[in-house]
Formats: C-alpha cells, sequence, structure tokens
C-alpha cells in the first residue's frame, strides 16, 4: 500500500467483500450478484439504471456532458447441465472459461428454480482408474467429468428441479490466509466491481466533487466475450474509460515469464501497454501512480487485452480506454488468491487517477 496511506478497507467494506464473493453469479444469471452490489452502491452515487442484461450502473452527476467511466465486470465461471443419464449421473458444459482439470471432486451448487441442489463432481479412485485404463492415467475431460447429485436414476435427479440448462457453481468461498491473503473461487473479477464501489465510496465521504459525469460499471457476461461491456458502451458513449480486471501472478511455477512477463503480488496494480489501451490515459494513469507513491508494474500484450477495456475502446468512435488489473494466483480456479495491500493500491490508483481528468484533458494524439 502507498506509504502516504493508512487502510482504506473499513470493517464494513470487508464485510461486503466477504457476502458478495460468496453470493453465485454465473454469467447470464449474475442478477443477484448485481442486487447485492447495488445496496452497497447506493449511499455514493446519485443514480443508477440496469441495462436489459443486467449490467448495473450507478452515476455521479448524471447531467454532466463529458462522461467518465471505471468498469468491472460481475460474472464468474461456471457450467451447465447438458445431459442426465439414465443412472442419475449429471454430464456438463462450460459456461465460460471453467477448467475441467480442477472439476474431479469438487462440490458444486446446481442452481434450479427450487433453490441450489448440492452435488459433486465424481471422480473414480486411482485404483480403479488406473486398472481400467491399462496403468495409463486418464485426464479429466469435458466429455467425461460427471456431477453426482446422489439420485440414482434420471427421474430423482429431475424430481429435485434439475434439468438440462441449469447452472453450476463451484462452492468454495471466501478466506483469509496469512500475510493479508485473500482466497476464495470468482476473485475474477467480482474483486473488480468491489474496488469501483470504493473509489465511490471515497469520492462520497472525501466529499471530492468531479467535473464530469462519472459512470461506476458493473458489467454482465465478460467471461463469453466482453457481451455486457460491449452493450453497456453504446449505451453510455462515455469519453473516458478505465476499466479493472485481474491479471495473472506470474511468479508461480509453470508460467512462462518470457511469454506472459512479470507481475507478482504484492507489488501493486499492473498497468497494460497495448493496441486497444490509450496511450495518453495510459501514461496519466502511471504519472498519477509515481506522483501519489502508489506500488504499482507494468504489462504489455501483444493484441487485444482480453479484458472488457476491447469492448470499451473500440466501441463508438473510440473511446479512449485503460486497463489497471489486480495480480492474481491460479485464475480460473477455486482458489484465485489476491493480496490485500493491492486492493487497496488499486482503489487509491483509480480514485487519484479521476481526480486528474478533467473535460478539457486533451487525448487527442495529434
Amino acid at each position: 500500500m502507498s506509504k502516504k496511506q493508512k487502510s482504506v478497507l473499513s470493517k464494513d467494506a470487508l464485510t461486503f467483500l466477504r457476502n458478495y464473493l460468496n453470493n453465485p453469479s454465473p454469467t447470464g444469471f449474475e442478477k443477484e450478484g448485481q442486487k447485492l452490489w447495488l445496496e452497497y452502491l447506493k449511499p455514493y452515487i446519485d443514480e443508477y439504471f440496469v441495462d436489459a442484461y443486467g449490467s448495473a450502473v450507478g452515476v455521479i452527476n448524471p447531467k454532466a456532458p463529458f462522461k467518465v467511466v471505471i468498469e468491472a465486470h460481475a460474472d464468474e465461471i461456471s457450467w451447465f447441465v447438458n445431459y442426465i443419464s439414465p443412472e442419475g449421473l449429471i454430464y456438463v458444459i462450460r459456461n465460460g472459461g471453467s477448467d475441467q482439470q480442477i472439476a474431479p471432486s469438487k462440490r458444486v451448487n446446481i442452481h434450479t428454480e427450487n433453490g441450489p441442489v448440492k452435488a459433486v463432481f465424481g471422480w473414480p479412485a486411482i485404483h480403479t482408474r488406473m486398472r481400467s485404463t491399462e496403468g495409463k492415467e486418464p485426464q479429466p475431460k469435458v466429455d467425461n467429468i460427471f456431477l453426482d447429485c446422489g439420485a440414482r436414476s434420471r427421474k430423482e435427479v429431475e424430481e429435485l428441479g434439475i434439468h438440462v440448462g441449469c447452472v453450476v457453481t463451484f462452492e468454495d468461498g471466501f478466506e483469509e490466509l496469512s500475510h493479508d491473503y485473500y482466497v476464495c473461487r470468482a476473485i475474477d473479477n467480482r474483486i473488480g466491481g468491489f474496488m469501483i464501489a470504493e473509489v465511490a465510496r471515497m469520492l462520497k465521504e472525501k466529499k471530492q466533487e468531479l467535473p464530469f459525469g462519472l459512470y461506476i460499471v458493473n458489467a454482465v457476461q465478460e467471461e463469453v466475450g466482453l457481451r455486457g461491456a460491449e452493450m453497456i458502451a453504446k449505451r453510455i458513449k462515455p469519453n473516458v474509460a478505465i476499466i479493472t480486471d485481474v491479471t495473472h501472478d506470474t511468479t508461480t511455477p509453470m508460467i512462462n515469464k518470457n511469454i506472459e512477463g512479470e507481475i507478482r503480488c504484492g507489488s501493486g496494480p499492473s498497468i497494460t501497454y497495448g493496441p486497444a489501451v490509450h496511450n495518453i490515459l495510459r501514461d496519466l494513469i502511471i504519472k498519477t501512480a509515481k506522483k501519489n507513491d502508489i506500488p504499482h508494474q507494468l504489462h504489455a500484450v501483444s493484441r487485444s487485452t482480453g479484458t472488457d477495456t476491447d469492448a470499451f475502446a473500440y466501441a463508438n468512435d473510440g473511446t479512449p480506454s485503460a486497463l489497471i488489473s489486480l495480480p492474481l494466483r491460479y485464475m480460473h480456479t477455486t482458489v484465485e488468491m489476491v493480496k490485500k495491500d493491492d486492493i487497496e493500491n488499486t482503489i487509491l490508483l483509480i480514485y487519484n487517477t479521476l481526480l486528474n481528468i478533467t473535460p478539457k484533458t486533451n487525448f487527442l494524439y495529434l
């Protein structure tokens, strides 16, 4: 965290973070999570709206002609029930970038109209699966992993309210680890929604008057192609967009730094260089970090950022957009891990960057 700042996360904020992360918010089914987020945000904004697919937007100074967006995405990876066998086993397909390698032996909730039904990703014992494959270790694949909810026939499964199309989320919840690390499923990128809400809280509590309209956007359906951001960018038509998401901590095993670069949890938010990132806005963010003694890291991408930055940058007539990312370990697993200091420094960086933007800021290259 910045040497000049004390902790910016209150006990109430951490309680909200825990509840928000524990609440399921699968892609396409973000409704309940968006309700939680809006209730937390409402005291710090002037008005809000929700679009047809569920992207939620809080607005400060809604009548101002110059519009600045700070954005995160609200959805988490999950699974869809795709087939129920006569024996009552449930086969799934991905909803977003779910990793079949981590599925075996994990507990899940199958979301039905009657409420969640608990199940597990079954997997044969090592004794039997090695014998049945002549000593060759079988690998989890989308076509061989399955859910077991205790039913022993298709009829028993259906009587629980489970049908093709039910969405499935992992059960793993929020925990605090040693050395100020937080671990949970779906930190990607619901932590972003938390951070932009905290920026709004800081603006309110410090009585900062902004010379522009600020749109705090929690977009849906990022995990299936940036779809929520595409829709909301066209609706808002912002002049500037600052996106926050997560990025890989590349210091863990099996990650090639020559390809991924070097990003480390605990060294501050990562600021991205890339074609979709507007050079003037990015440089303003870097100068802000240096001026306010906020630890930060730099990261480069060869083409797209793979985040909602791309959707905003290329929307409308083009929107000056930049990406500030939170270092994270073990992305798209149930033990995604981030460090408290990085969360606080990302909040501070976005907050202080907003204070350096005015409608007269020149974002023209020539």
